[in-house]
């Protein structure tokens, strides 16, 4: 067995890996947002652009963790990703690490992904019989 043959192999767990990560992560984003924990943030006014912000991240993050509707739930963080990028971080200079972007741009790719790839077989989708890799 090749190393290739191996990397084919694990590529679908380590997808689900790699999402249960990513959205364990912004699901952080998301309570840090509207409840100011771990990271003591203020508290948007209900129904702002942060609020909204804070409510994909969390929702958002639970259900891509889970891996439940995943492709949609991911299309819609990635989107979100790309608002940030270009609303908060792209009018502070054109170089994401200057103008603090990079993390940004990298949600919203790893998502984007997310939603064409599916969640793997580590994802509640799978477990409910939902196509992983339509073709």
């Amino acid at each position: 067995m090749t190393i290739q043959d191996t990397a084919a192999r694990c590529a679908p767990y380590v997808l689900s890996m790699v999402r249960i990560v990513a959205a364990l992560l912004f699901f952080e984003h998301g309570t840090s947002r509207l409840f100011g924990w771990p990271s003591p943030l203020p508290t948007p006014a209900p129904l702002s652009m942060y609020w909204f912000a804070g409510a994909i991240e969390l929702v958002g993050g639970a259900l891509l963790a889970l891996g439940l509707f995943t492709r949609p739930v991911a299309l819609i963080m990635s989107g979100e990703m790309a608002f940030a990028y270009f609303i908060s971080h792209a009018p502070a200079g054109f170089f994401p690490i200057l103008n603090r972007g990079d993390a940004a741009i990298l949600y919203c790719f790893i998502f984007l992904y997310i939603a064409f790839a599916g969640g793997g077989p580590w994802s509640v989708d799978a477990l409910m019989g939902r196509k992983i890799n339509p073709r």
